[in-house]
């Protein structure tokens, strides 16, 4: 396991620089999770490191099979300084612990709520998991070992997680795009809906 992370990491560091702070969670039950921020620019991006040490499992499968499954590691991006999102730290790791607490396969379309705001005074209480490859290219593993997936995470305001339930994820990605909402301003307003 330690081996893995260490490649993923290195994935991570060669597609977003070096880390300038992380920070590590543990769970009662579950590996330990850590939280790497990187700085571009005027961006700031959170990556989890952990959630791929294991893969995936479908909660109704008899046997959890330690080899093969999906792996993921979670990506947020935001505007740095408007607002306090390093305390988005645990609520990442939450979510990147999700498939060792809960069963969860994480995948592009899902939504993932963790009930609390993101950080303080977020306007978003959920994360809509968009398709991988854009910012960090999966990382190919020996197989029978499925690649890492870099997930990334576009908060949701409560109403975009409801609508989203209705209409479905595609929908409001079109949503966003037709109204050129701006996914990485930590204050945004929630996207008309109408």
């Amino acid at each position: 396991m330690a081996d893995l992370l260490a490649i993923v990491e290195a994935r991570l560091r060669s597609a977003l620089g070096e880390p300038d702070a992380r920070a590590a969670v543990t769970f009662l039950g579950t590996d330990r999770i850590e939280v790497l921020r990187f700085r571009a620019g005027d961006l700031v991006r959170y990556a989890t490191l952990g959630m791929s040490a294991h893969p995936m499992t479908d909660p109704t499968d008899l046997v959890a099979d330690p080899v093969r499954g999906p792996r993921a590691e979670l990506v947020l991006t935001v505007r740095a300084g408007h607002a306090d999102t390093d305390k988005v730290l645990r609520p990442l790791a939450v979510l990147a612990a999700s498939p060792q607490v809960e069963g969860l396969v994480v995948a592009p379309g899902a939504s993932l709520d963790v009930g609390d705001p993101l950080w303080p005074g977020a306007p978003f209480t959920s994360v809509l998991v968009a398709e991988p490859g854009g910012l960090v290219e999966d990382l190919e593993l020996d197989a029978p070992m499925d690649p890492v997936r870099f997930l990334p995470l576009l908060p949701m305001t409560p109403n975009e997680a409801a609508w989203k339930r209705v209409h479905g994820a595609a929908a409001l990605q079109e949503r966003w795009l037709a109204r050129g909402t701006d996914l990485r301003d930590p204050r945004r307003t929630s996207v008309a809906l109408d």
